[in-house]
């Protein structure tokens, strides 16, 4: 049963730690918050958690938000860096401190590291000296961290929202830090702030956070803060099942816009990769945004499936609109009317716009286009002759369409008393060079009339 949502609009979120790319998996949580607030008519946020002054650089930032730029995931509101923050989190703090829920532990890193090591060997928890300690003991002045108090003899429930009720034992959970001895707030505390102040109701995200909603809903209950609802969806797997690793390719966003993949072949994947509506395996951003819910996502990995992705994308490519796929695949400005010519003749045969562009080649080829060895032993004397009572043929064709020009080839065949079989492979040869293309009405239909009968002449000079 799905938890009960606070009350109010729905507002969701992404926190991203910018040390790196826009991972796949970064990407489709992204997605899913962006759905579910979509879906409900809320609020879709995105927070930098970037505390981490050290690892965080402004090109992994420009890289996270380049990767939600491409996948049309656009934010409600400007974007919040946590760093900027960090006074807020104090403030915080120094309310736990004050209510008794934590407290301020003057243990050197060494003691503690001592502590620690004893505690694990005797199979329990490490629980600071300080911990019932009268903090008059302390010397504001020297450095010490401030730890969350904990509850003891009690159960942390988190009633999960896609693992259903998930229990611990709240003393089997430490007493975390909260606020490091160089003053910098950590992780739970500033996210918990965060949320809160952000007005976070669902906080949807990597299992691995799991045991993270544990302390950081014991956090929310110690300041009188309404908890969101938690959703912790399963990580993505390679096709193996093993946890996505380099060895299974693309990892990052940028990847697959490089390797020729459509942004709305990436969000219907991603919205299919863990979470289900049926058997629907296509479906647009606005079936998406009308179906999503959290009850629809799965608790077991989902796994990387390459051959569905190229499956997706193709169904996306053929329904793109030409002028923005030639505009995709271009690499100069003098190639778009060559491409806006073939591109309806082939984009129902490419995977990604890389193959769409290499199906494209035999298009962009420049006069006298190379002839292969093998498409040189199609243009034989037979074939030539043939081919030169047939050019007078085309040069008279004033409807320059497949229909036309497939009606115009068999009136021919017909006339010359032979098979097709006869008439396709010397055009193929003398029109493409021996490199791929569509039948030879639509090869003839993606070239321009004057293009095309421009090949056919330099073709029988070849064979001169």
């Amino acid at each position: 049963m799905t938890p009960r949502a606070p009350a109010g609009p729905v507002v969701t979120r992404f926190a991203p730690s910018p040390t790196g790319y826009l991972h796949i998996g970064g990407a489709r949580t992204a997605l899913f918050n962006w759905l579910f607030a979509r879906r409900h008519g809320g609020k879709f946020l995105i927070r930098v958690e970037d505390t981490d002054r050290e690892r965080s650089t402004e090109a992994a930032v420009k890289a996270i938000f380049d990767g939600l730029d491409w996948l049309g995931l656009t934010a409600d509101a400007p974007p919040v860096f946590q760093h900027a923050r960090a006074d807020r989190h104090r403030e915080v703090v120094d309310t736990l401190v004050e209510t008794g829920h934590a407290y301020r532990d003057w243990t050197s890193t060494e003691e503690t590291g001592r502590l620690r090591d004893e505690a694990r060997a005797e199979k329990r928890t490490f629980v600071s000296p300080w911990r019932d300690r009268d903090p008059a003991g302390g010397n504001l002045s020297q450095p010490h961290v401030v730890r969350f108090r904990r509850p003891l003899d009690t159960r942390v429930t988190l009633d999960d929202a896609v693992q259903g009720p998930v229990n611990w034992r709240a003393e089997d959970l430490d007493d975390l830090v909260l606020l490091r001895s160089d003053g910098n707030p950590t992780y739970n505390l500033a996210v918990v702030a965060d949320d809160h102040d952000m007005g976070v109701t669902h906080i949807i995200r990597g299992d691995d956070h799991l045991n993270n909603g544990a302390r950081q809903a014991l956090i929310y209950d110690a300041l009188g803060w309404t908890r969101p609802v938690f959703a912790h969806i399963p990580l993505i797997h390679g096709p193996d099942g093993a946890k996505l690793s380099k060895r299974h390719g693309a990892q990052a966003v940028h990847e697959y816009a490089d390797m020729g993949y459509l942004p709305e072949a990436m969000r219907n994947y991603l919205a299919r990769l863990g979470w289900a509506h049926g058997d629907d395996e296509l479906f647009d951003d606005a079936q998406a945004i009308e179906w999503f819910d959290l009850s629809g996502i799965n608790k077991a990995p989902a796994r990387l499936d390459f051959a569905k992705l190229a499956h997706v994308n193709a169904h996306w490519i053929r329904q793109a609109d030409v002028a923005r796929l030639v505009d995709l695949t271009a690499q100069a400005a003098d190639e778009k009317t060559a491409l806006a010519r073939v591109i309806p003749h082939i984009q129902d045969r490419a995977t990604t716009l890389i193959e769409l562009r290499e199906q494209a080649g035999f298009a962009l080829a420049s006069r006298p286009i190379h002839i292969s060895e093998k498409a040189a032993g199609q243009l034989t004397p037979e074939a030539t002759e043939r081919l030169a009572r047939l050019i007078p043929v085309l040069r008279d064709q004033v409807d320059w369409t497949v229909e036309a020009l497939d009606s115009t080839l068999k009136t021919f065949a017909e006339s010359e008393g032979v098979g097709f079989g006869k008439i396709g492979p010397v055009l193929r040869a003398a029109l493409t060079g021996g490199a791929a293309s569509p039948d030879i009405a639509r090869t003839l239909a993606s070239l321009s009339r004057e293009d095309a009968l421009g090949r056919l002449d330099d073709a029988l000079q070849h064979t001169k």
